[in-house]
C-alpha cells in the first residue's frame, strides 16, 4: 500500500514537469504570451493619426489658396479685346455658377470647388484663380455663346412691340428680332414677373408695365450697315464692346436693360449692374430658356438653342 503511494506520487510529479514544459516552450515559440485584442488598438491610432495629418494638409493647402484668391479677385492682369483688365470681381457670378458654388470667392470652399474644376480641366488643381485658370474659364464662356453667326434673313424677322423696348421710340427697323428668340424672351419675362423677389411693375395682361425699365430689349437685330455705323461712333469702343462680326446680325442677340447705363462697358458702370437683382436672376435662370451670356458685356444675351 505504502509502495502505491509512493508510484501515485511519482506519476504525479512527472504529469506536472511535463505540463510545465509544454507550457515553457509554447512562450518561447511565441516569443511572448499572446493577448489578440491589444495589438488592434494600436494599429487604428496610427491610421488616425495619418488621416488627421492629411486633412490639415488639405485644409492648410485650400488656406492658402484662399488668401491668394482674395489678392487675385481684384488684382489680376490679363488682356481681353486688345485691352488690359484687371481682376475677376466683375464676373463672380458667372464664376460661382459655372463652379456650383455660392460661396466667396475668399473662402477655403470656393478654392475647394475650384480645384475640383481645375482638375476636371486638367489644369494645376491649386484651387487659385490665376490667370491660366481663369482665362480657361473664360474661354469655356465664349465657347457657350452662339456658334452660327450668320445674318438673319428677313422672313426669319418680327418686329417687337415698342412696349417690349427700353426706348419706345426706337424705329421699327431696329425692333426686329429673330422669330423663335422672340418667342423664349417673352417666355423668360413672364418667368420674372411670376417671381415676386424681382418685384417688376407688370400689366394686368402679363406685360412689363410701360414705366418698368429692367428686363426690356435695349438692342436685338442690327444690319451690318448699323453695326458699322456704331463702330463708327465709338472708336474705343474695342472688340469687346463692338464686335466687328457681330452675333446681333443674326436676330438672335438681346441687350437687356439690366441697371445702370445700359450698355457702357466702363469697369464702374458693370460694377453696378453684376449686383442688380435682375442681373444675377438672369444668370441663374436665363440658361433654362436657351440664352447664354456674353460675359464681359452684362445686359448681352444669346439665343443658342
Amino acid at each position: 500500500m505504502k509502495s502505491l503511494k509512493v508510484h501515485i506520487v511519482i506519476i504525479m510529479a512527472a504529469l506536472a514537469v511535463l505540463v510545465g514544459a509544454v507550457s515553457l516552450a509554447t512562450q518561447s515559440s511565441h516569443g511572448q504570451p499572446q493577448h489578440p485584442k491589444s495589438e488592434p488598438a494600436v494599429k487604428p491610432t496610427v491610421l488616425i493619426s495619418d488621416r488627421n495629418t492629411t486633412e490639415k494638409s488639405a485644409v492648410s493647402a485650400f488656406v492658402d489658396a484662399a488668401a491668394k484668391n482674395a489678392t487675385l479677385e481684384n488684382e489680376l492682369s490679363w488682356t481681353f479685346g486688345g485691352k488690359q483688365q484687371r481682376g475677376w470681381y466683375l464676373y463672380n457670378l458667372l464664376v460661382g455658377r459655372t463652379l456650383n458654388t455660392r460661396n466667396q470667392a475668399d473662402s477655403n470652399d470656393f478654392a475647394a470647388a475650384l480645384a475640383t474644376w481645375q482638375q476636371n480641366k486638367r489644369l494645376n488643381p491649386d484651387g487659385m484663380l490665376n490667370e491660366e485658370s481663369f482665362m480657361a474659364m473664360v474661354s469655356e464662356w465664349q465657347n457657350n455663346r452662339l456658334k452660327n453667326r450668320a445674318p438673319a434673313e428677313p422672313g426669319q424677322l418680327i418686329t417687337a412691340p415698342s412696349s417690349d423696348f427700353y426706348d419706345p421710340e426706337r424705329t421699327a427697323e431696329l425692333r426686329q428680332v429673330e422669330r423663335s428668340t422672340y418667342a423664349a424672351y417673352k417666355q423668360m419675362i413672364a418667368a420674372a414677373i411670376a417671381d415676386p423677389t424681382l418685384k417688376l411693375a407688370h400689366t394686368e395682361s402679363g406685360e412689363l408695365a410701360s414705366a418698368e425699365k429692367y428686363f426690356k430689349i435695349v438692342s436685338a437685330f442690327r444690319s451690318r450697315e448699323y453695326q458699322d455705323q456704331l463702330r463708327r461712333q465709338s472708336p474705343n469702343a474695342g472688340s469687346a464692346g463692338l464686335a466687328v462680326n457681330s452675333p446681333h446680325f443674326t436676330g438672335r442677340a438681346l441687350d437687356v436693360y439690366v441697371g445702370g447705363d445700359p450698355v457702357d462697358t466702363k469697369d464702374s458702370n458693370r460694377a453696378i449692374q453684376v449686383k442688380t437683382p435682375v442681373y444675377q436672376w438672369l444668370v441663374l435662370n436665363a440658361e433654362r430658356f436657351g440664352f447664354r451670356p456674353y460675359f464681359y458685356e452684362p445686359w448681352h444675351w444669346e439665343y443658342v438653342k
